[in-house]
């Protein structure tokens, strides 16, 4: 007895039609596209939530305390490491730090951006973390005080403690060199982690060792102790003894007395905290002894503060924060 083809068969038996084996191959693309697009969704979700563990919870910028700010003839900035504001300040082991309160001003609602230390570094120096929430080496490419300041004619130094001062030295630490004994990291450094300054031997010697400090030299100077001396690997007192040998070569200069302000904070808070409140001391010829306001602050203020001063425009993140300029308003 001749076989009836099965209908659901081709022409020849076991064959399967086109149309089914093309039905079948989309709903195979189409599951895989949905469970990629599931893969995606989770670690976008996973990104959000350690994003969430680094950064810091922010206070809203207040109104109309975008106060403006007096042109800076020179800039330096001291960044210190790892440290509450109650750690340093009215303490018995910082009373150094205590004295350039008391002649100075002092932000008391300061807050770092993040934990661990890099990232406060680069939003100090461009204005954004660019995802970087770690103290791993990177090749950062975006935009810099740096770039700002060259474009303007201006000029800049970042004076490393330890740093071993060969070219363009990207190595992630250093020990001992020119400065004597001390440990360099690379990770206090941010002008090494941007790929258009490491890439570069001639914008490389703008990053010297901390012997090589001048505080006439430029524009804007950036230091980087130690890391003892940064006060995270010693206590406070050797950091703050450190501040009393090197401080007074910027305010006994004849560059800071000229229009200078120097800025000292610390990057991150040491309890790790969402709110990652920091002591910001403002040191400069016109800020009244004793100045302290509470008005809300981070270092997206600081950076935009030290750009309205010397004259550059705002760098990313930081354009949407206010100025430290209620320091300077006797």
């Amino acid at each position: 007895m001749p076989r009836i083809p099965d209908a659901t068969l081709g022409p020849a038996s076991g064959t399967i039609p086109a149309r089914v084996r093309r039905g079948s191959f989309s709903k195979l693309v189409a599951a895989l596209f949905v469970l990629l697009l599931v893969v995606i969704l989770g670690w976008l979700v996973v990104l959000e939530v350690r994003r969430g563990e680094h950064l810091t919870a922010l206070e809203p910028v207040p109104a109309r305390t975008t106060v403006s700010v007096p042109a800076f003839r020179r800039v330096y900035l001291i960044v210190l490491e790892n440290k509450n504001e109650s750690e340093v300040v009215t303490s018995a082991d910082a009373p150094y730090f205590d004295s350039l309160i008391e002649r100075f001003g002092l932000a008391t609602n300061y807050q770092g951006i993040a934990h661990p230390s890099q990232p406060n570094y680069l939003v100090l120096f461009s204005g954004s973390t660019h995802d970087v929430l770690d103290d791993d080496v990177h090749d950062v490419m975006a935009g810099s005080l740096a770039d700002q300041l060259e474009a303007a004619g201006k000029t800049w130094r970042v004076f490393a403690e330890n740093y071993p001062g060969e070219g363009c030295f990207a190595g992630a630490s250093s020990s001992d060199g020119p400065d004597g004994a001390g440990l360099y990291v690379r990770k206090h450094n941010p002008a090494i982690s941007f790929s258009s300054i490491n890439g570069s031997a001639d914008r490389c010697r703008n990053i010297q060792p901390l012997g090589s400090f001048d505080p006439a030299v430029a524009d804007f100077e950036m230091i980087v102790p130690n890391m003892c001396h940064v006060m995270h690997d010693c206590p406070v007192a050797d950091g703050d003894a450190w501040l009393r040998a090197f401080v007074p070569k910027i305010l006994d200069s004849a560059a800071w007395a000229d229009g200078g302000v120097l800025f000292i904070t610390f990057d991150e808070g040491s309890d790790r905290s969402a709110t990652n409140r920091v002591a910001t001391l403002i040191a400069a010829p016109d800020v009244a002894a004793g100045t302290t306001s509470d008005t809300a602050h981070s270092h997206y203020s600081l950076l935009r503060t030290i750009e309205a001063g010397l004259g550059v425009p705002c760098l990313a993140d930081a354009c949407a924060a206010n100025t430290l300029g209620e320091f300077f308003t006797r």
